[in-house]
C-alpha cells in the first residue's frame, strides 16, 4: 500500500507527500470599555470575560488584531498543547506510558458553536490522547487546556482500540441544526507508517445535551484501497433536521461519499474534477521548505438556495487553482450514482484563483460570500459567489506570514452576527522539519464576514465584474 513516498526531514529538500491529512443582538458587557460584546444567545458569564486594555483596539472575543487594519482578532494561540486531565497524577501517567506525547499534537479542523470552541487533532503521530476537544469561547487563558469531547471515556487508544469510540478525528463541521458532525478517519501515524485501525466513520453529537446520536461507519465497499476521508460538510434544507446529508472529501482517491441521515444510507460520488491538477503540485512555504502534495479534492462549501429549492456545492482539490461547482441534487441521487449514470455536465469549472492559490479549506456565509485558505500565500482569500470568478472579483482579505503561517481550516459560523474563523498551525514544519516551540506555533483567528469584505469587490453591494466567461 503506497502512502508516502521520499519523505524528507530536512530543510529546503523537495519531498512528495500522497496526502495529509473552524452572533445575535450583542449588547455590551458592563465594563468600562464599550469594544467587548457578548452574544444574547449564549450564558454570559462575567468572571471569565476578557476585559481589553483601556485605549487597545481590541476584538469581538477581546483578542488583539493582527495590525492596525485587519479585521482578524487572535482569539487563541498556542506554542504547544496541553489537556484537561482529572489528576496531575493520571497525566504523568500518559506521559510515562507515551500515550500523551505533547510536541506530537497537531490540530487539523475547528468549529464554533455558542459559548464553546471545537479542535480536532488527529493522531498524525503517536502520543495524542484525545481527538476531539473544546475550550471556553471566549476563554479566560488565551492558550486554554484543551478539554477530550465529550469526555475522556469516548476516546480510545491504538495500542487497545474499541472502534465504537473515536480513533483520529480529522475534520468537523456543526450544522443548523446545532449537533457536532465528526470525520472519524481511523487511522493513525499518517506521518510515518499509516495504519487503518479502525473503519472510517461518521459520529453526530447533539451539543444541546452533547448526547451521542450516530455512529456510522462507512461501508467496506464504498472504501478504496489508500481511502482518507478527511472533511466533512453538512446540508440541510428548510429545518428539516431528519432529513441531512452529509458530504465527505476522499483527499487521496479522490471522490465524496454522500451520506443520507434520514434514509441511513450512503453511496460514493466521482468526477475528474475532483484529481489533483499535476501544475499545482508544487508548495513552498516560506521560500525555505519545498515539497509536492497530490491531494484530490478537497475544500466544500454549500452555496446559496436557488429558486427551485436547489443549491450548488462548490469544492476545490487541494492541489488545484480552480473552483468547480455540481447541483447538490445530482449528490442527492442515489440512483445515479448506483446504477452509473453519467452526469459529468453537470460539474462545472466556476473559475480560477491564479497562480499558487492552492487551498485547503472554505465556507460560504449568508451573503453567498465565499472565503478560502491560500496555504502558499499565508492568505485568506474571498469571492462573492453571486459574481463571475474573475481576477477582478477576488480579494486578499488578509496576509501575513507569521500570524496566517499555513491557513489550514477555516470555518464560517451560524452565529446571527456571522464570522469566520481560521486555523493556522505551520504544518509542513510540524511534518518535514520540527516546531520551535519556544514561539507561537498555532494560532486560531476570527473577523465578522461583513467587516472582512467591507468595501471590496467581494462586499455584495459593490457590483464587480459582471461579465461572465
Amino acid at each position: 500500500m503506497k502512502w508516502f513516498t521520499n519523505l524528507a526531514l530536512l530543510c529546503g529538500v523537495a519531498v512528495l507527500v500522497q496526502g495529509y491529512t473552524p452572533f445575535s443582538n450583542r449588547r455590551p458587557v458592563t465594563s468600562n470599555n464599550s469594544n467587548y460584546y457578548y452574544d444574547d444567545n449564549r450564558p454570559v458569564d462575567l468572571g471569565t470575560r476578557i476585559d481589553p486594555t483601556p485605549g487597545q483596539r481590541k476584538g469581538y472575543y477581546g483578542g488583539d488584531y493582527v495590525s492596525s487594519t485587519s479585521p482578524f482578532e487572535i482569539v487563541y494561540e498556542w506554542k504547544i498543547f496541553d489537556y484537561e486531565y482529572p489528576s496531575t497524577t493520571e497525566r504523568r501517567a500518559a506521559i510515562a506510558s507515551g500515550e500523551y506525547i505533547q510536541e506530537n499534537t497537531m490540530p487539523l479542523g475547528i468549529d464554533a458553536y455558542k459559548n464553546r470552541f471545537f479542535i480536532s487533532l488527529p493522531r498524525w503521530k503517536t502520543g495524542t490522547p484525545a481527538t476531539l476537544v473544546s475550550v471556553d469561547l471566549p476563554s479566560r487563558d488565551k492558550s486554554p487546556l484543551l478539554r477530550p469531547y465529550p469526555n475522556w471515556g469516548f476516546h480510545t487508544t491504538p495500542t487497545n482500540p474499541d472502534c465504537t469510540k473515536f480513533m483520529s478525528v480529522f475534520r468537523i463541521h456543526i450544522d443548523d441544526c446545532g449537533r457536532l458532525w465528526a470525520i472519524d478517519a481511523g487511522m493513525v501515524n499518517t506521518t510515518s507508517t499509516p495504519n487503518l485501525v479502525c473503519p472510517p466513520k461518521i459520529v453526530v453529537f447533539d451539543l444541546a445535551t452533547d448526547r451521542h446520536i450516530l455512529t456510522f461507519p462507512i461501508p467496506d465497499g464504498q472504501i478504496k484501497e489508500d481511502s482518507l476521508y478527511t472533511s466533512i460538510l453538512v446540508d440541510i434544507r428548510d429545518g428539516k433536521c431528519d432529513d441531512a446529508h452529509a458530504y465527505v472529501t476522499d483527499v487521496w482517491r479522490n471522490g465524496l461519499w454522500v451520506f443520507s441521515l434520514g434514509k441511513r444510507r450512503s453511496w460514493r460520488t466521482s468526477n475528474y474534477f475532483m484529481l489533483p491538477n499535476p501544475h499545482a503540485c508544487e508548495y513552498s512555504f516560506h521560500n525555505q521548505l519545498t515539497y509536492q502534495w497530490t491531494d484530490g479534492i478537497f475544500g466544500t462549501a454549500l452555496g446559496l438556495d436557488d429558486v427551485r429549492g436547489d443549491r450548488l456545492m462548490y469544492f476545490h482539490p487541494m492541489s488545484s487553482f480552480g473552483e468547480f461547482s455540481v447541483p447538490t441534487s445530482i449528490l442527492q441521487n442515489e440512483t445515479i450514482w448506483t446504477e452509473g449514470i453519467n452526469v459529468n455536465t453537470q460539474f462545472k469549472q466556476v473559475g480560477d484563483r491564479g497562480v499558487n492559490s492552492q487551498s485547503s479549506t472554505s465556507g460560504i456565509d449568508r451573503d453567498g460570500v465565499l472565503f478560502y485558505t491560500l496555504v502558499n500565500q499565508d492568505a485568506i482569500g474571498c469571492w462573492d459567489t453571486n459574481k463571475p470568478l474573475v481576477p477582478n472579483n477576488i480579494h486578499h482579505v488578509d496576509q501575513n506570514r507569521v500570524f496566517f503561517s499555513f491557513p489550514n481550516d477555516i470555518k464560517v459560523d451560524k452565529a446571527t452576527d456571522q464570522g469566520v474563523w481560521v486555523l493556522a498551525n505551520n504544518l509542513p514544519l510540524y511534518l518535514y522539519t520540527g516546531l520551535d516551540y519556544s514561539q507561537v506555533n498555532v494560532r486560531i483567528l476570527r473577523a465578522g464576514t461583513k467587516n472582512a469584505v467591507r468595501d471590496t469587490v467581494c462586499d455584495p453591494r459593490n457590483r464587480g465584474n459582471m461579465v461572465w466567461g
